[in-house]
């Protein structure tokens, strides 16, 4: 059995079970062509489009005013 198609064992049918597929079969799906409007398209831009992660906008923050902090004390132990 493949995919749920076919025998479910091939004892017993003549064949040996071996699924193919029908390349003859013409579907008329493919000559339809699906146009998007101007709507879905900005739905979509704006899903995909995603701003930066809070954590690491955080993190930087922190980051940032650690380096600034280790600046300080160099400067204050220059001075004394």
């Amino acid at each position: 059995m493949y995919n749920g198609i076919g025998l479910q064992t091939a004892r017993g049918s003549g064949t040996n079970g071996y699924v193919q597929r029908n390349l003859a079969l013409v579907r008329s799906g493919k000559d339809k062509i699906d146009f998007r409007t101007e709507e879905e398209l900005m739905k979509l831009e704006a899903q995909t489009t995603k701003g930066p992660n809070a954590e690491i906008r955080e993190h930087a923050r922190k980051r940032a005013l650690e380096l600034k902090c280790a600046e300080m004390e160099d400067v204050m132990r220059e001075q004394g």
